[in-house]
């Protein structure tokens, strides 16, 4: 009896001790940590440079933002225009509103739901820009009811030059048939008008000077309320370079102890099969 047990507990020693990865598996563990390291820490660089591109492109935007208005592009400048080198660049320009042209764009604001109110702006050359003049609530979409008349004659706009917005919004198209709009698309708008020669921006047109901050408790008495761009870029490129770093330290850290176990598997086994004790 004393002896079965004694072969029992033998076999279950010698199993114990032979509980090591093959060959075969322990390469495939390896590449599939390898390639999980590298690949977090490719993606952990990646936002390390697109955090300092994101600052760079704040930095530049708040300089735009309060710097002196510049004229506006003119015709034989807009080949040049992009996103990296004009927007939010202030701007003045000088012409006559088409009123009777406005396009609503859906929009919402500190002011709750409501719409952008771009109207298209001759300038002396014939040429059109589109301004967005503000934004007024569902209410205050008829021109009567918005507590002023509509500029007339000649004016002088003052702005941020924004980029045409083409297509629509997230999952909504603009409807140009049905002229319903959810992007500042300047080309398809220009076309629905019959606008031609069109700037390839527009302009949100800025308050005046001395003009009261916006209070959603307290309705404008004069729409469309301009001013309300919103000027945020979204940084959290450092905290996704964290994480990515820190998940290619996981995966370091799980293969230093996969590789300290198997080792001490392998010279337990090394070590009963010499018939020497761990």
């Amino acid at each position: 009896m004393n002896s079965r047990t004694s072969d029992i507990q033998t076999a279950k020693e010698t199993t114990r001790h032979s509980r090591t990865l093959r060959p075969g598996v322990l390469v495939l563990w390896a590449l599939l940590a390898l390639i999980a390291f590298c690949g977090f820490v490719a993606l952990g660089t990646w936002q390390v440079h697109r955090l300092h591109w994101k600052h760079d492109l704040i930095a530049r935007v708040t300089q735009r933002i309060h710097a002196p208005a510049v004229p506006a592009p003119g015709r034989s400048q807009w080949a040049g225009i992009n996103e990296h080198d004009d927007a939010y660049r202030r701007v003045m320009l000088h012409g006559v509103f088409l009123n009777q042209d406005e396009t609503f764009v859906q929009a919402t604001t500190a002011l709750g739901p409501g719409f952008w109110v771009l109207t298209p702006l001759r300038r002396d050359d014939g040429s059109y820009v589109l301004v967005n003049r503000g934004f007024v609530s569902p209410a205050h979409r008829d021109p009567a009811t918005r507590g002023a008349l509509a500029p007339q004659g000649e004016v002088t706009v003052t702005g941020l030059l924004r980029v045409t917005e083409p297509g629509g919004a997230f999952l909504r198209k603009n409807n140009s048939a049905n002229d319903r709009w959810f992007s500042r698309d300047v080309q398809a708008i220009a076309d629905k008008l019959g606008l031609s020669p069109i700037a390839p921006y527009f302009v949100d047109q800025q308050a005046s000077a001395g003009a009261s901050a916006v209070n959603p408790m307290q309705p404008p008495s004069v729409w469309p309320v301009p001013g309300l761009t919103v000027v945020h870029f979204r940084d959290s490129h450092l905290s996704y370079a964290i994480t990515w770093y820190i998940l290619a330290l996981m995966v370091a850290a799980a293969s230093f102890y996969v590789v300290r176990i198997e080792l001490r598997q392998r010279r337990r086994r090394a070590d009963h099969q010499a018939g020497r004790k761990p």
